[in-house]
């Protein structure tokens, strides 16, 4: 969830929806809001927009889960993503791991460890109007120590420009509590090569082929 040029970042609840025949779900814009009923619980509310291919005319259908495994490891980066929203670093603090390491690839070097990862994303919140909020797109579910999450940035509501984004975490169970161990951010180029970016690498492997102790330096 971080600033690309202008800002990229450090998450999408994957709602089951019930057999829809002659249905698909289009690929968003969807929205989630996470609540917390009660402790211990989190119930996800999800709008997905989906047309049907027989008529096709859209349709809204309000998905609300029950409430899930709060130490899931999609349920922990659900939360992680909601307390940077909330700008609560408080909430956000125990779902790191103490040797965390961090990866923006916007920064040259990792944030390693909880304490410079907090730091960084204090800077974050501090900095950034709550008026930007991660939205997320799309989330893996299915692995108890390894999520990946599709996400795009929002102001009041209306996408934000270059901010759509994928990340990848994995989780461990630590004192009895699952917690981020490593996070990765792609985020969304401002500029954007196109053709021109192949023709780089190009141009890099020629070289590589015809120097090859070369490298040994990349």
């Amino acid at each position: 969830m971080l600033l690309n040029s202008t800002i990229t970042p450090l998450c999408s609840v994957q709602s089951r929806i019930p057999d829809l025949p002659n249905v698909f779900t289009k690929a968003l814009p969807y929205s989630t809001t996470l609540t917390a009923p009660g402790k211990g619980s989190f119930t996800s509310r999800t709008l997905i927009k989906v047309s049907s291919s027989s008529e096709n005319q859209a349709a809204v259908f309000d998905v609300a889960s029950q409430p899930q495994d709060e130490d899931a490891a999609a349920e922990v980066v659900r939360r992680f993503y909601d307390g940077i929203n909330r700008r609560d670093l408080a909430s956000v603090e125990p779902l790191i791991a103490e040797k965390c390491v961090y990866e923006d690839l916007i920064f040259p070097r990792p944030f390693v460890g909880r304490e410079e990862i907090l730091g960084f994303f204090k800077s974050f919140m501090d900095s950034i109007s709550k008026d930007l909020q991660f939205v997320i797109d799309d989330i893996s579910a299915e692995d108890s120590s390894a999520v990946g999450v599709t996400w795009h940035l929002e102001w009041k509501g209306k996408a934000f420009p270059f901010s759509k984004g994928c990340s990848f975490y994995r989780l461990q169970m630590v004192d009895g509590k699952r917690q981020i161990l490593y996070g990765r951010d792609v985020a969304e180029p401002a500029i954007k090569p196109g053709k021109a970016a192949l023709g780089a690498i190009r141009a890099v492997t020629w070289v590589l082929q015809q120097f090859p102790q070369l490298a040994d330096q990349l």
